[in-house]
């Protein structure tokens, strides 16, 4: 059997850690994996863009794709769960995605894509089913993968191989909630220093006022009213913008074409650029 390919996204983003995931996925599906690690100080913000623009580039082929999977893990450690938050799994067309159950990734999937619906599985439930019916694990096994705080090592990539397969792996439907208005943040500073904002930008208040976006400048501690552009290369050189981006449907940037916005406005991953109101 032809298996898919396997794109991970993971803060578990050491290279012990990536060798570890990468060998278990590649003895698992037969070829070398893509680990992609979501490192700074927010990468649940980096994993909701990142995913959405990962399933957008399967869009705008002209024809069939194949079939891709997608593992995502984010690792929370809010005391809410007793080993951690559950995995959930969904499906975009062909494609398999496997994720932390977050509804701060998973909302601008229902949002932008139409994802209404995951499913949830518990760890205990899905390793004793496959023990049970296809899978030659020991109760210890079961056990130790059960207990471990590694689930995105021992458990994720099973899990995505039993679902590729076609497995019968027992979950819980669980709604995802669109975003309420609230923050605009900067999801991912690109290698140029482009802030992606993790909102359209058509729902920024203002947008297309020829007065422009006030933005705290951080490193002068004042505000600067940003003139706004329909792309980058309609923003004069050396001058900042903000700009329908490449990621998301339309997601604005913060740039300064031909510099750093993130250098220039003293800005950060996960910071706040803007506030909607409902």
């Amino acid at each position: 059997m032809t298996r898919p390919p396997v794109v991970s996204l993971t803060d578990c983003a050491d290279p012990n850690a990536l060798a570890r995931q990468s060998t278990r996925i590649a003895a698992l599906f037969g070829a070398t994996p893509t680990v992609l690690p979501l490192g700074g100080p927010d990468p649940e913000g980096a994993a909701a863009l990142t995913l959405l623009d990962l399933l957008r580039s399967t869009d705008l082929i002209g024809g069939p794709t194949q079939p891709v999977v997608v593992l995502v893990n984010i690792a929370p450690r809010d005391g809410h769960w007793p080993n951690g938050v559950p995995f959930c799994y969904f499906r975009h067309g062909d494609h398999l995605v496997i994720s932390t159950l977050s509804d701060r990734v998973l909302a601008p999937l229902a949002t932008y894509l139409g994802v209404k619906e995951v499913q949830v599985t518990d760890v205990r439930e899905v390793l004793e089913a496959a023990a049970a019916g296809w899978a030659e694990l020991a109760p210890a096994e079961v056990e130790e993968m059960v207990r471990t705080q590694f689930r995105s090592l021992w458990y994720v990539p099973l899990l995505a191989r039993w679902l590729a397969d076609g497995r019968p792996v027992p979950a819980s439907p669980r709604a995802v909630h669109q975003p309420a208005p609230g923050e605009v943040r900067i999801a991912v500073v690109d290698n140029f220093g482009n802030c992606k904002l993790d909102r359209p930008a058509a729902e920024l208040p203002g947008y297309d006022s020829a007065k422009g976006l006030p933005v705290h400048n951080r490193r002068e501690g004042r505000s600067v009213v940003v003139p706004c552009y329909d792309r980058l290369p309609d923003v004069p050189l050396g001058e900042p913008g903000i700009t329908v981006g490449s990621s998301g449907v339309g997601f604005a940037e913060l740039v300064v074409r031909g510099g750093s916005a993130a250098e220039v406005f003293g800005l950060n991953q996960g910071d706040q650029v803007f506030h909607l109101t409902s």
